[in-house]
């Protein structure tokens, strides 16, 4: 066995992955009906699996990408579970489109993982997004993933264990995941020469599932003239064409930049 992380012990439900050369299981325990199941099993991928096997015209893909996995409370309620079930249930959809924006040869994605302003829910909520954090952080680091965290890391609300993250680590696909992120953090970073998140390149498309017609002060100044477009369907339920869909509207809009 290479690695075990316990990512959640939340009251009744928990959860874990257990990584071993063949490849990660995460594993959880259902906190309504108590049965166990394998919800996200990945492989190990080859040097080769970092090249995008589709080719396409370099402006109908986005060079980079920011993501806003929004809707996994009323998900949760909708399935009649505490609204803190519907995070472990977002881990495998951020997987499966980790891998497609892979294929696709995007060259840096960001993640909306939880803001400073969410850090004032319920504990058990906070506990339950934190987890799935750190979950999906570890797992794609191991797939390859060029991962860096973004987030106030001198806060208590900060997973210790993602520390080692601030600092950019591996050489695949560039993964930004906002962790603990505020918006007035990062600029206040100005007063001392430069955003904090100074490392995240210029947005070129945002992609939001849940319905919101806002940023939620998702990386403003990265933002500034990336194009938005809203999926109604909670994060839980993702299916691999809302990303499809959203690059062939995508490719339509007039990119100038103001010029």
């Amino acid at each position: 066995m290479y690695e075990d992380h316990n990512i959640n012990k939340c009251g009744d439900q928990s959860m874990n992955t257990t990584i071993t050369k063949e490849g990660t299981e995460i594993y959880y325990k259902d906190c309504v009906t108590g049965r166990p199941g394998i919800f996200s099993r990945g492989w190990p991928l080859s040097a080769d699996a970092y090249e995008s096997p589709t080719k396409m015209a370099k402006h109908h893909i986005p060079r980079h990408v920011g993501f806003i996995p929004d809707g996994n409370r009323r998900w949760a309620t909708d399935h009649r579970l505490p609204r803190e079930a519907g995070y472990v249930h977002g881990i495998n959809p951020g997987l499966l489109l980790y891998e497609k924006c892979k294929e696709l040869g995007i060259e840096e994605v960001s993640i909306y993982g939880f803001t400073q302003d969410n850090t004032k829910r319920p504990s058990i909520q906070k506990q339950a997004f934190s987890e799935a954090c750190i979950a999906f952080a570890f797992e794609i680091a191991r797939r390859g993933a060029a991962l860096l965290v973004v987030g106030d890391e001198t806060s208590t609300q900060f997973p210790k264990v993602l520390i080692e993250f601030r600092h950019r680590q591996g050489v695949g696909m560039k993964v930004n995941l906002l962790v603990n992120y505020g918006w007035e953090w990062d600029l206040a970073g100005l007063k001392n020469g430069g955003l904090r998140s100074g490392e995240v390149s210029r947005l070129d498309l945002i992609v939001r599932w849940g319905g919101g017609r806002r940023l939620s002060g998702f990386l403003p100044v990265q933002s500034v003239y990336a194009d938005f477009y809203v999926r109604d369907e909670y994060w839980p339920d993702f299916d691999p064409q809302h990303f499809d869909q959203a690059l062939d509207w995508f490719k339509n809009q007039d990119q100038t930049l103001g010029g």
